[in-house]
């Protein structure tokens, strides 16, 4: 199993930028993939950015690209959201999840492809 926990969220002007942190504790590291998900209220949990277990490989949701940079650290077992030119629309709790490699599907769009998740942290933007 692993453990995470997100710190990094809080209230941000539209336009400024915030960087996320999701620590993780347990197995191995770089067993798994990561991904952000973040729900506002009212709405579904959606996909933000996935993270490759080297970090080599990201993809992003439409919305955030040319905004937001997906990247790990191993050795520091974290995984990072650097969100920049932030929209009151960006307003969300923001959720680290993770997949081990060998479970992997490839949906990687897909909330339920992933067995783990953080508490999240609260996102706010203002206008």
């Amino acid at each position: 199993q692993v453990q995470l926990v997100e710190s990094g969220g809080g209230l941000v002007q539209a336009g400024g930028s915030l960087r996320l942190s999701c620590a993780a504790s347990g197995r191995t590291f770089t067993s798994y993939v990561m991904a952000w998900f973040r729900q506002a209220p009212g709405k579904e949990r959606e996909f933000v950015a996935f993270i490759n277990w080297s970090g080599g490989s990201t993809f992003y949701a439409d919305f955030v690209k040319g905004r937001f940079i997906g990247s790990r650290d191993n050795a520091k077992q974290t995984v990072y959201l650097q969100m920049n030119s932030l929209k009151p629309e960006d307003t969300a709790v923001y959720y680290c999840a993770a997949d081990l490699i060998t479970y992997y599907s490839g949906n990687y769009r897909r909330a339920d492809e992933y067995d783990y998740w953080g508490q999240g942290t609260q996102v706010t933007v203002s206008s």
